[in-house]
């Protein structure tokens, strides 16, 4: 399993120790410069020395010759002696154990920092870690207020020349150590040889053996969830892990669900065995410097999701850092963000149910077997979900909690419940959310129309399987979704039927408000539409188009402009479908009035007839079925008196049902008559055995 690379609190207590092991060193070089300027430097014992400049100390400075470097002065042949002794070989003469613990070795070795660059790096961050460094800084800069190394000190520490141009490039913004972010030259306005250097916080930190993470980076870093084993560990997986081990690149991973690019790249990760820093970038203020600077320190992979709307900058950083480095979006790979292109490839597609991944992530043995030996059928019960990444690791922790709770062994409906509540969705902005608590028995129709319905609940469930497994899909961006119309006359039970639908299939029902959609404005009901079916295809639900004749009418001859634009809609609304990938209902009272193009489209076409009288027998009976009713009340005159739609009879109950309360007493069958005829007079209709309204 990969490790999350950005655990606080971690420290390595061995860190500590092999840098004061080399700090020694640079000490011992300091006390050799000081003891060099102090035999030549008249102001050498005055207690106010680099306060002020006396007539002797100007008089020293104007006779001092300029060091040749290739002369063998005594200062050079000091240094080269010191850097024999210190076994560096290069000049440096800043040596130390590099063992284990030695972070500053390790460092070294991954960004290929000369012995040089070390000494250098040690030398400027002596005072963070030891302040007698300070006032020893201070008199070899000849200026006891200036307590870092500047850049001439280094140099002078290290034996180089400080006209030499390769020596001073060390400290240039190209060089290994200012591009890397290890050392930052300070105050430009100076003379260059009298510059501070300063090492980050962060970096002193990391080779004192303190993990924590850059202050910069809090509420950027989050934590690589786990991800459910099997689905993103496979060949995939496996020939991207190579690539990154092998050659550190940047990849762009494109995902069509949410949570599967990430899974690809922690799986990834996993086989290239590297740690990784996982960044979720809310927005473009990323502080690219210190989390460049944080995975280089650790050595480790970074990973970007939820990308910024303009990742250029970052893109481009993390390309030009050649270290693993992956980012996940839904958003097409554009060229214009970054000149040198990352490896753009499309994440690995979960399909839907995945019922192998459920049962490995519900069987856990703590709680007990969930997955092939539970009481239901769990292939079954997940198939409508398309949960990606570890949203089904998830969903299986929370259908654990729920069972637990409610102190049962765990259900189909606990699963049920656990994957909608991640599917969490942007959807009610646009649409009101109905939770089904109806079943098919709730349903009085004809065999026919009732046989479609368990269809359209069969499709959607094997929609992947059909689809994609069987390669069914028309081709040409055509999406996998489900599409079917609702045609029937008002209260017929249409949007009733849409809910028992999404309660077989454990979804949540969102009813599309028009007064959300349709506006005045040129474009801007397409746009409405749009951000609806992009919420549709990332969200497991139901989606219902009530009164589908609004938006989705027929086409008309132009001899307007509104003719034009109505008919855009239509166009982009037929383009739309093709590509969707939801589950969508539209409902209609007249079926002729949409438009053919769209019910070419259709899977199915549900015809919801107005019901006959034993039919409407059936429905005032279901609906009294929890009313309390007077001995002898038997609706069999409402039923076959007053042809009423099903919508119409249970306000005629419900009418009745008032009356019987305000009374305090059961239902009777004077009040059922009284529903009715109140139903008749709404609509408009003479009352059967009266001569008026």
């Amino acid at each position: 399993m990969i490790r999350h690379a950005s655990v606080p609190g971690r420290t390595d207590p061995d860190a500590a120790s092999a840098l004061l092991d080399r700090l020694g060193r640079v000490r011992e070089r300091v006390e050799l410069l000081v003891e060099h300027r102090s035999a030549a430097d008249p102001t050498a014992t005055d207690p106010l020395r680099g306060l002020y400049l006396s007539y002797d100390a100007v008089r020293h400075l104007l006779d001092t010759p300029v060091t040749d470097p290739s002369a063998p002065t005594r200062d050079r042949a000091m240094w080269q002696a010191a850097a024999t002794r210190d076994g560096d070989g290069d000049g440096d003469g800043v040596g130390g154990r590099d063992g284990d613990g030695d972070r500053l070795a390790r460092l070294a070795a991954r960004h290929g920092l000369t012995d040089l660059d070390v000494g250098l790096l040690l030398i400027a961050l002596a005072p963070d870690v030891d302040r007698s460094f300070e006032p020893l800084y201070g008199y070899l800069n000849d200026d006891v207020s200036r307590r870092r190394a500047t850049t001439g000190l280094a140099l002078d520490l290290c034996g180089l020349p400080a006209h030499r141009g390769a020596a001073r490039a060390r400290f240039h913004a190209s060089a290994p150590l200012s591009a890397l972010g290890l050392i930052d030259v300070e105050e430009p306005e100076r003379p260059f040889l009298s510059r501070s250097l300063r090492v980050p916080d962060r970096l002193v930190a990391h080779l004192l053996g303190d993990d924590t993470p850059d202050a910069a980076l809090a509420g950027h870093l989050l934590p690589l969830a786990a991800t459910p084993p099997g689905p993103y560990d496979g060949e995939f997986a496996r020939r991207l892990g190579e690539r990154l081990a092998g050659d550190p690149c940047t990849v762009y991973l494109r995902e069509h669900r949410e949570g599967d690019g990430l899974a690809a790249a922690t799986a990834a990760l996993t086989a290239a065995g590297l740690d990784a820093l996982h960044v979720g970038a809310a927005g473009a203020d990323i502080p690219a410097t210190e989390l460049l600077r944080e995975a280089r320190l650790r050595g480790c992979a970074v990973v970007v999701s939820q990308v910024p709307e303009e990742p250029g900058p970052l893109l481009r950083t993390l390309t030009a850092a050649a270290l693993p480095a992956l980012f996940v979006g839904a958003r097409p790979y554009d060229p214009r963000w970054c000149a040198h292109d990352p490896l753009v490839l499309e994440a690995p597609r979960l399909p839907a149910g995945a019922a192998a991944a459920w049962s490995a992530a519900l069987d856990d043995p703590a709680a007990g077997p969930a997955g092939p030996g539970a009481a239901f059928d769990l292939a079954a019960t997940v198939a409508p979900y398309r949960l990606g990444g570890d949203r089904i690791v998830r969903a299986a922790q929370a259908a654990r909690r729920l069972a637990a709770f409610d102190g049962t062994p765990l259900t189909a409906a606990h699963v049920r419940r656990a994957a909608r509540q991640q599917s969490a969705s942007g959807l009610e902005r646009h649409a009101r959310r109905i939770r089904p608590d109806v079943g098919w028995d709730d349903l009085v129709l004809p065999d026919k129309p009732l046989a479609q319905l368990h269809e359209l609940a069969l499709r959607a469930r094997h929609r992947d399987r059909v689809l994609g497994d069987w390669r069914l899909s028309a081709g040409g961006g055509r999406g996998r979704g489900v599409l079917g119309l609702f045609a029937g006359g008002s209260g017929t039970g249409k949007t009733l039927s849409a809910e028992v639908v999404a309660a077989e299939l454990g979804l949540d029902l969102y009813v599309v408000q028009l007064s959300s959609i349709v506006d005045k404005y040129v474009g801007e009901t397409e746009k409405n539409l749009e951000r609806i079916f992009t919420e549709a295809d990332h969200t497991d639900a139901v989606l219902l188009f009530d009164e589908a004749d609004a938006v989705f009418g027929k086409r008309s001859e132009v001899k307007d402009s509104h003719d034009r634009y109505a008919n855009m809609e239509s166009a982009y609304l037929l383009q739309r479908l093709e590509s969707f990938d939801g589950i969508a209902l539209l409902t209609t009272n007249l079926r002729a009035n949409i438009d053919e193009a769209f019910t070419r489209r259709l899977d199915l076409v549900v015809d919801f007839p107005f019901p006959d009288a034993p039919q409407r027998l059936a429905l005032w009976r279901h609906s009294l079925a929890r009313v309390p009713c007077a001995d002898g009340t038997d609706p069999a005159v409402c039923a076959r008196d007053f042809e009423l739609a099903g919508g119409s009879i249970r306000s005629a109950v419900v009418t009745a049902a008032y009356a019987a309360a305000g009374r305090g007493e059961a239902v009777t069958e004077a009040d059922l008559l009284e529903g009715a005829r109140r139903e008749y007079r709404k609509a408009g209709r003479l009352v059967p055995g009266e001569g008026g309204w």
